[in-house]
């Protein structure tokens, strides 16, 4: 079997892979601190809820954009699972080329969404992660990952908002019935989400217009994604499991 991690900045999502099958996925918080045995007995109790025994597991895979944690997370597969894990990171083999003006600048998630983008739905796409950071990365039908945009993610805009205002309290982020909102808590959430919405559609909009493809597929993963997807015609494909079927497709092209 094969564990795929993605670190992010406010999780880290694990998936279990038996071959093409997706066993499981699991989410962890990556702001407590951990230490090696502590990540291993995480992940040995989470295979054991699952009914997998941790010999079955041959390859671990960790994209990765929070380098503190990486130290700990890696000695406790060691140590615990007694495999090496692949990193992805310069010189791994992705299928896709960085077109970018400083390809070493872009994000280990990025890639890792725009390969499973591409390989899955084909290019030209338009991948959207709705993380921590909304980031919008543009690959072309020759598999080159030219252009991208950054914004601050829902929850980032959120926060915001309840710890610069005095007034403003701390919600639920969900789409409210109406954008006519009669409340705080309301006005926030259609703020929140209609907000992201219109500079969604604007940000797809503008990118079709500026490379020249009328015609490109649209694909979301994220979070928060999901709500978004559901209040706009400009995605084509909501994927939340995107990132974790990126690494299973690099990790293939590692030739192990």
């Amino acid at each position: 079997m094969l564990v795929t991690i993605d670190v992010g900045n406010s999780n880290i999502t694990i998936g279990l892979f038996d071959e093409d099958t997706i066993k499981g996925t699991f989410r962890m918080t990556t702001k407590i601190p951990r230490t090696s045995d502590e990540y291993g007995i995480f992940l040995t109790d989470l295979l054991t809820a699952r009914k997998v025994d941790s010999k079955e597991i041959k390859a671990v895979i960790i994209a990765s954009v929070v380098p503190d944690v990486m130290h700990s997370l890696t000695s406790g597969i060691l140590k615990y699972f007694h495999v090496k894990p692949i990193i992805v990171g310069p010189g791994i083999r992705t299928g896709i080329k960085l077109a970018t003006e400083n390809p070493r600048e872009m994000g280990a998630d990025r890639i890792v969404d725009a390969v499973a983008a591409y390989e899955l739905y084909g290019g030209p796409v338009l991948v959207i992660d709705f993380g921590t950071a909304t980031t919008h990365d543009l690959v072309l039908a020759d598999g080159s990952l030219v252009a991208g945009v950054t914004s601050p993610g829902i929850r980032i805009s959120a926060n915001a908002l309840w710890n610069n205002a005095a007034k403003l309290p701390e919600i639920e982020i969900r789409k409210p019935e109406s954008i006519l909102a009669k409340n705080t808590v309301t006005s926030m959430q259609a703020g929140l989400i209609y907000g992201c919405i219109g500079q969604t559609e604007y940000i797809i909009r503008r990118m079709k217009e500026e490379a020249g493809l009328k015609e490109m597929k649209v694909v979301a993963t994220g979070g928060l994604g999901k709500i978004i997807s559901k209040e706009t015609d400009a995605i084509d494909v909501y994927d939340s499991d995107l990132t974790l079927k990126g690494l299973k497709l690099i990790y293939e092209k590692q030739g192990r």
